[in-house]
């Protein structure tokens, strides 16, 4: 049985480059006219996804462009012309698509490219991967509301389609993009990328009670807040084993939005379990989930792989992350061998005397910060956040991709 792939989301260009150096086998990326994720996107011209493709053929690595809108009329003129254009820059290893016109489009005009069947088509059963694949899907994304069991039952009765199937991130509090929240309170559009997570804010709930209508009664809360539809985040990690034996060809993390570090991290958490799965040894548990802790959670459940996790799948104190022990500082962009010093892009404070983590993609180093230098060489106590520039001493040089966190005591 060969070992699934790895996919990681490419929010941008660095953010590939350091999925790729920290174990992924694919990336998905999409530009703003054919994605979803047309809000945060760092790939906005067809180039900069021709330079990705190049980058990535180059490792030998693949990847996976989204054309998952859901497309009103107006954007069908220039859907085949987007398609085009690319095609005449790069050649991506498959599309990953959701509306049944464009697709129907997409065999139509381009019949060799690869199509993978999205997420947001929310696949449940064997029946609609039997459609996608008399359409010509060669892949398809499982839904997130779905069991091992299913897929397992998806996988014996269409054997020949690839399943891919999410196994770390956000979990959406509705079928995957079908919550109206956030088009309601915001007018932002979550099947148009641009979801707001509404369902993740602060909400005051009150009821009012027939025999005194002008009084409010507050439902219970604590010092934070309610979070009714605050779900907690996707961590199968140690269900890859199982989701490999029924059927699962590539493991999906979600994430295109998160930081570096995040893809970092958790690219590097994934490979780790897969490696050793296909070596025949045991899930560690403090191991694996070393690096998955150290990144910016709201607590972890295997989404619905066994089930409805009902009122476990909530995190109803707080929105926003209390569960990592690290906090993200800094991206090493350099070294000037000379001098020995690290050029950093700070994203969180640091300081002289600061205890820090260097993360390269097989290993960690702890240090101390000793001297911190701006971008003219003057000496500086502490230099704030906010992706300003600045090099510190350090003694040899770490290579071209590393990252430093901090322990949160």
């Amino acid at each position: 049985m060969p070992v699934p792939e790895l996919l990681m989301p490419a929010g941008d260009f660095e953010k590939m480059q350091y999925a790729f150096a920290f174990g992924a086998d694919a990336v998905y990326l999409g530009i703003p006219s054919l994605s979803l994720r047309a809000r945060e996107n760092g790939f906005k011209k067809l180039e900069q996804v021709a330079e990705a493709v190049a980058y990535a053929h180059k490792l030998r690595k693949k990847i996976y462009v989204t054309a998952n809108i859901f497309a009103h009329n107006s954007k069908l003129p220039s859907f085949t012309k987007h398609i085009a254009d690319l095609l005449a820059l790069c050649q991506p290893d498959a599309w990953i698509m959701s509306d049944p016109g464009l697709i129907m489009m997409m065999r139509e005009h381009f019949p060799r490219e690869v199509i993978h069947i999205s997420v947001q088509s929310n696949i449940l059963n064997h029946a609609s991967a039997k459609f996608w694949q008399k359409l010509g899907a060669k892949r398809i994304i499982v839904s997130r509301e779905i069991t091992i069991k299913e897929i397992q039952e998806i996988h014996a009765a269409c054997p020949d389609i690839e399943l891919e199937s999410f196994v770390h991130g956000a979990i959406c509090m509705a079928y995957s993009g079908r919550c109206l929240i956030s088009n309601y309170l915001s007018h932002r559009d979550s099947n148009q990328g641009i979801c707001t997570n509404s369902c993740r804010w602060e909400y005051k709930v009150y009821v009012k009670e027939s025999e005194r209508p002008d009084e409010l009664f507050e439902l219970d809360e604590d010092e934070h807040g309610s979070y009714l539809m605050n779900s907690k985040d996707l961590c199968a990690i140690h269900c890859l084993e199982e989701l490999r034996h029924a059927g699962v060809c590539s493991f999906k993390v979600e994430g295109r939005s998160k930081s570096v570090y995040y893809v970092a991290m958790i690219a590097r958490a994934y490979r780790k379990a897969i490696d050793d799965a296909a070596s025949g040894k045991p899930f560690n548990a403090e191991q694996h989930m070393s690096d998955i802790f150290a990144t910016s959670n709201r607590g972890f459940i295997e989404g619905f792989l066994y089930g409805n996790p009902g009122v476990n799948g909530q995190e109803y104190l707080t929105s926003h992350s209390k569960y990592s022990t690290y906090r993200f500082i800094a991206v090493v962009k350099g070294y000037d061998r000379d001098k020995q010093r690290l050029k950093l892009e700070i994203r969180n404070p640091i300081q002289v005397g600061q205890s820090l983590e260097i993360c390269l993609p097989n290993s960690n180093e702890t240090f101390t910060v000793k001297e911190i230098f701006d971008l003219k060489g003057a000496p500086v106590a502490q230099m704030h956040g906010g992706d300003s520039l600045c090099w510190i001493s350090f003694p040899k040089d770490p290579g071209a991709f590393a990252v430093l966190r901090e322990p949160i005591k």
